[in-house]
C-alpha cells in the first residue's frame, strides 16, 4: 500500500464530508448521537470480543496494569461511552452561535459566529474511549474527524468507529464524517500531521513520545500537551482529614491517568500531621514514595528522590513528595518542574488559596478538590478530546465548543463607509 496516496484519500473524503457537515443542523446531528449511543449498547458483545483480542495482546506484549486498565472495554466501560454520547447530543450546538453583537457608530452591527473548524485528526494511544468521544465531539461542533489510535487497541477502535460511522449515516450524516486509519504503520502518524490542505488541525493524545513526534513532523496546527506533572499543595492552614483524603484520591483512584497527582508538596508545619497517616493508607494501597531529605527525615522507609523525579509523569502508583518552607517555595517547585496541566491547594485560607490560583499558571487550579476532576465530563463537556496545555485557542479540558472557530459577522442597513 502507497500510504501517502492512502492518507491524501482519506483526506480528500473528510474534507468533503466536512462541508456537509457544517451545514446539517443541531436536531439530525443529536438524533444520530442518539442513535450511535444505541448501537454501541446493542453492538457490546461484539465490541466486548474485539477488545479481549487487544487485551490478550497487550499482556502478551507486556503492558503494565494501568495500560491495561485504560485499555479495557467492559460493561461499564460500554455503558460510559454510550453515557458519554447521549450527554454530547443534549448539549447545546456551539456551531451558530453569534456573540458580542455591538452596533458601531458607522451603523453597521459587528459580532462572531461560531463556525465549524472543518477536519480534525485525533491521534491517540490505548483508551478505546477517545474513538467515541472524538467521534462525537467533532461531529458536535460540525467537524469531520480523522481518528488514528493506537496498535494496542486496534480491534477496539475498528468496531467501535464501525458502528458509531453506520449509526451516523443511517441517521444522515455524511458517510465519511468518521473515518479511522485502518493501518498501524507510524508513516501515517507523520503523513497525516503533514496533509496541508486536508486536515485544519491535529490534536494528539498519549505519551509524550507520541506527542513530541507529532508536533516535530507537523506541518498543521497542533494542539496538545506534553505531560501531565500534576501537583497538590498542603498549605500550613489545611485541614488534615481533608488533606489525606484528596491526596490519597488524587493519586490512588486511577494512577495511569495524565490528571493524576505526580507530586506532593507539604508545607513544614503540616508535615509531622498530614505524611505519617497518609504514608500509611499509600504504602496500604501500594504506592512506592521517594521524597527530599526532609521527608525522609520523617520517615525513613521513602526512597530518596532525584531531580528526575520531579519532571517524571509515573502513571503508575509512585509519588514524589517533597517537604517545602512556604507557599512561595510550592509555586517556585510548581513552574520549574510543573506541566502546566492541573495543579491544586489544600488550605482553610481563603487568601491564600486566592493567590494560588492568580499565580499558577497551569491549564486547571484546585482549591481542595482533587487532580482528578481535570476531566471534560466532571467540568460538564459531556466528554473531552483532550486537554490542552497551550495557551493559544484552547486550554484544559476540550468540548464541542473548544472545536470550532469563528468568523466575524457585519448586518448592515445599505450602509456604506464614508
Amino acid at each position: 500500500m502507497d500510504l501517502k496516496v492512502y492518507i491524501n484519500d482519506v483526506g480528500k473524503r473528510a474534507k468533503r464530508a466536512a462541508s456537509s457537515m457544517a451545514a446539517i443542523d443541531s436536531a439530525t446531528k443529536d438524533r444520530a448521537f442518539l442513535a450511535m449511543a444505541d448501537a454501541v449498547r446493542a453492538n457490546a458483545d461484539a465490541i466486548k470480543r474485539e477488545n479481549a483480542k487487544d487485551l490478550e495482546a497487550g499482556r502478551n506484549n507486556g503492558l503494565s496494569d494501568a495500560l491495561i486498565d485504560r485499555l479495557t472495554v467492559d460493561d461499564s466501560g460500554i455503558e460510559k461511552i454510550a453515557k458519554a454520547i447521549s450527554e454530547i447530543a443534549a448539549q447545546t450546538d456551539p456551531v451558530g452561535e453569534i456573540t458580542d453583537m455591538v452596533r458601531r457608530p458607522s451603523g453597521i452591527e459587528v459580532g462572531r459566529m461560531r463556525v465549524p473548524i472543518g477536519v480534525v485528526g485525533i491521534i491517540y494511544e490505548s483508551r478505546p474511549n477517545v474513538t467515541a468521544d472524538a467521534a462525537a465531539l467533532c461531529l458536535k461542533a460540525g467537524n469531520a474527524c480523522i481518528l488514528r489510535g493506537g496498535r494496542e487497541a486496534f480491534h477496539s477502535n475498528m468496531i467501535l468507529a464501525k458502528v458509531l460511522r453506520d449509526a451516523g449515516t443511517q441517521s444522515g450524516l455524511p458517510e465519511n464524517a468518521i473515518q479511522l486509519i485502518e493501518v498501524t504503520d507510524r508513516e501515517t502518524v507523520t503523513l497525516l500531521a503533514q496533509a496541508v490542505g486536508l486536515v485544519d488541525v491535529i490534536i494528539p493524545r498519549g505519551g509524550e513520545g507520541l506527542i513530541r513526534a507529532v508536533v516535530d513532523a507537523a506541518k498543521i496546527p497542533v494542539i496538545k500537551h506534553f505531560d501531565g506533572i500534576c501537583h497538590t499543595y498542603v498549605d500550613a492552614e489545611a485541614d488534615t482529614d481533608m488533606a489525606i483524603s484528596i491526596c490519597f484520591n488524587a493519586k490512588v483512584q486511577r494512577p495511569g491517568v495524565c490528571n493524576a497527582m505526580e507530586t506532593l508538596l507539604v508545607h513544614r508545619d503540616a508535615a509531622q500531621r498530614v505524611l505519617p497517616p497518609l504514608f500509611a493508607k499509600y504504602r496500604k494501597a501500594g504506592v512506592e514514595l521517594r521524597g527530599d531529605q526532609t521527608t525522609r527525615a520523617i520517615d525513613s522507609d521513602v526512597l530518596p528522590a532525584t531531580d528526575a523525579d520531579w519532571k517524571t509523569e509515573y502513571l503508575d502508583l509512585i509519588l514524589s513528595v517533597k517537604v517545602v518552607e512556604s507557599i512561595d517555595d510550592a509555586m517556585d517547585h510548581i513552574r520549574t518542574y510543573g506541566s502546566a496541566h492541573t495543579d491544586a491547594i489544600v488550605t482553610n485560607n481563603v487568601f491564600t488559596a486566592r493567590r494560588f490560583v492568580r499565580e499558577v499558571d497551569s491549564s486547571s487550579v484546585m482549591v481542595n478538590a482533587s487532580t482528578r476532576f481535570s476531566d471534560g465530563g466532571e467540568y460538564g463537556l459531556g466528554a473531552e478530546i483532550g486537554i490542552s496545555t497551550d495557551k493559544l485557542h484552547a486550554r484544559g479540558p476540550m468540548g464541542a465548543a473548544e472545536l470550532t472557530t469563528y468568523k466575524w459577522v457585519v448586518y448592515g442597513e445599505g450602509t456604506i463607509r464614508t
